[in-house]
């Protein structure tokens, strides 16, 4: 091992000037490592802000098109789209979910339409779409694995079929990247890409999202601990990400962020699979809310971001995409 020593070793050298920092930097944030999830809802010429989550909005279809421009224009790669249900169209089987006409299969279509080389990420789960605001359906008071996975699977093709280029199930039920993966090869969708909710921790960062979709207001039971994973534990989250891997998974997400960082590099040190963090909800309401009192300045948006990078992180799903795009184009 090198020994080390003060004054031969002066650590400050590569550090007294922004060049000699740029060409010793170890970890570089672009935005091609950036996912912006953007909320839709029903109607026409809606653009509802999310008091829960400073600075976002809802779309409806007709604003959304006009959205993807500024996304496009912003060079950011790939959008996650969720969408807000009117409590009319739920019910305990989050059916809406299978509607071939749903306003996500109509969203991905208009994108599609509007450009082609945006990447859209997909939610597959049902809690937007049912009445008690759970990720799957409710048999004898408990949420039952294996008829929720069967609908899973329907949901997953018919947004394959619709146009989106990555499914990402969030539901955290046991199997259903196999049974997802089976669904896509034996329908030809050879070609749509798994990037799993692997590591999906049972968090309390999650209450403005919650809003954002509207199911904040709709739990019988608000206990999603029978299939979130408990924050205590880490040795978990590698056997969930050696079972969605083995499933064909092409790709891991840890949620939330920032609290997980040591999640992220665990997983990075055993798999070679790319690893995603969600800087979820709570996470940008807290820092832009900091932000917008003044307690903060906008740069911890690009360190924070950073951090999940130096972790291990091929790229971030971030509501601060758009944000902080524009501060990584000025700076190039």
């Amino acid at each position: 091992m090198n020994s080390y020593s003060f004054p031969f070793n002066r650590m400050r050298r590569t550090r007294a000037k922004k060049f000699i920092r740029n060409l010793v930097k170890e970890t570089n944030l672009t935005v091609n490592d950036l996912i912006y999830p953007i909320f839709i809802v029903d109607g026409t010429d809606k653009k509802e802000p999310i008091p829960e989550m400073p600075g976002l909005f809802r779309y409806s279809l007709d604003i959304l098109k006009k959205e993807i421009k500024n996304i496009v224009d912003l060079d950011i790669p790939a959008i996650a789209i969720f969408p807000y249900i009117s409590n009319s169209l739920k019910n305990m089987s989050g059916s809406e979910a299978l509607n071939k006409n749903n306003i996500i299969c109509r969203a991905i279509k208009l994108i599609k339409d509007t450009n082609s080389e945006l990447g859209i990420i997909c939610d597959v789960a049902l809690d937007p779409y049912t009445e008690h605001g759970h990720d799957g359906i409710i048999i004898n008071d408990y949420i039952d694995n294996d008829e929720t996975v069967k609908i899973l699977c329907e949901q997953a093709l018919i947004q394959a079929e619709a146009g989106c280029d990555i499914v990402a199930p969030s539901d955290m039920m046991d199997g259903r990247v196999k049974k997802i993966r089976q669904a896509l090869e034996n329908n030809n969708y050879v070609n749509t890409l798994i990037m799993s909710y692997t590591a999906k921790y049972s968090s309390s960062f999650y209450g403005p999202f919650r809003h954002a979709i509207g199911s904040i207001n709709n739990f019988r039971n608000k206990e999603k601990s029978t299939y979130q994973m408990d924050y205590s534990n880490s040795k978990e989250a590698v056997l969930e990400a050696e079972l969605d891997v083995s499933e064909g998974a092409d790709m891991m997400i840890v949620k939330p962020g920032l609290p997980y960082l040591d999640i992220i590099s665990k997983l990075n040190q055993k798999f070679d699979v790319p690893i995603f963090a969600y800087q979820v909800s709570g996470e940008y309401s807290m820092i832009m809310t900091a932000i917008n009192n003044g307690l903060l300045n906008k740069s911890v948006i690009i360190e924070t971001l950073t951090s999940f990078k130096r972790a291990g992180c091929s790229g971030i799903l971030t509501y601060f995409a758009p944000i902080a795009s524009k501060i990584l184009n000025e700076d190039k």
